[in-house]
């Protein structure tokens, strides 16, 4: 079942490679959606795909990029609206 994944990262997450190794698992697991970092220094993920697929993603989430050192992690789950074709870093 197709299911889509939101989620805000905080912690040391930004200047640490986390979209990037994000972006690296994603692909690996084939999700579709994006990451990007936002103003108040969190990391924000969009993905979509396979329930137990995303799981594993929410797993990496909480861990983060090597450098990384993850406090929390909000997330809620969601049916999939299907609009991404692909897993892309935004930049703001």
């Amino acid at each position: 079942m197709m299911k889509r994944l939101e989620a805000a990262i905080y912690g040391r997450v930004q200047g640490v490679n986390f979209r990037y190794y994000t972006s690296v698992e994603a692909e690996r697991l084939r999700l579709v959606g994006w990451v990007a970092n936002q103003n108040d220094g969190s990391v924000y993920v969009v993905a979509e795909g396979p329930e137990a697929d995303l799981q594993k993603f929410l797993n990496f989430l909480h861990k983060g990029s090597p450098a990384a050192q993850v406090d929390q992690v909000d997330y809620q789950w969601l049916d999939a609206t299907h609009e991404y074709s692909r897993f892309r870093v935004r930049y703001t």
